[in-house]
C-alpha cells in the first residue's frame, strides 16, 4: 500500500487488510510505504488512529516508511491512492515486471477506471472516515483475490 507519507491512506489500508487477512487464517504478507522522507519514523496520523480504532483497526504501532526498489522483490501487488502515487512508484520501477504489480487500490472494485483515494490529511475527521469506508470494500475485493489465488 502506498501513499505520500505513509502516515494516513496507506497504513489505513494497511491495517484493514493485515485485519481481514487475519480473521480469514491467511498467510499473508502485507506492509504499507511512503514517497516523502520526512514522516520516515513516524507513527500514522492520530486521526487515522482514531478512525481505525472505530472499526477494530489497530494502528498503533505503526512505523511510516520508505518505498524503495526492493519493494518490488518483496510483494506481488502494489497498490497506490492516486496518481502521484502511481507515478512515483512507476518512476523507479526497473521493469515491465515490476510496472504489472503497481495498479490503484481503487481498480480492485472500478477496473480500469483509476479512482483515488483522497488524502484526508487536511480535512477533518470525517474525511477520514470516508477513506477508511472506501478502502474497507477495497480489501475486501483484495481478500477475495487472494483468496481465490491461494
Amino acid at each position: 500500500m502506498v501513499c505520500l507519507g505513509n502516515i494516513c491512506r496507506s497504513p489505513l489500508a494497511e491495517g484493514i487488510l493485515k485485519k481481514k487477512i487475519k480473521d480469514a487464517n491467511l498467510n499473508v504478507e502485507v506492509a504499507s510505504a511512503g514517497f516523502v522522507s520526512y514522516h520516515q519514523g513516524d507513527p500514522a496520523d492520530r486521526r487515522a488512529i482514531s478512525t481505525a480504532a472505530q472499526f477494530g483497526v489497530d494502528l498503533s504501532k505503526h512505523k511510516a516508511s520508505i518505498f524503495t526498489k526492493k519493494c518490488f522483490d518483496l510483494f506481488d501487488y502494489i497498490y497506490v491512492m492516486d496518481e502521484a502515487n502511481l507515478n512515483d512508484v512507476l518512476s523507479i520501477s526497473r521493469d515491465k515486471e515490476d510496472h504489472k504489480k503497481v495498479d490503484f487500490i481503487m481498480n480492485e472494485l472500478y477496473p480500469g477506471e483509476n479512482r483515488i483515494v483522497p488524502d484526508p490529511y487536511y480535512g477533518e475527521a470525517e474525511d477520514f472516515v470516508h477513506v477508511y469506508k472506501m478502502l474497507d470494500i477495497a480489501c475486501d475485493a483484495i481478500l477475495e483475490k487472494i483468496k481465490r489465488e491461494k
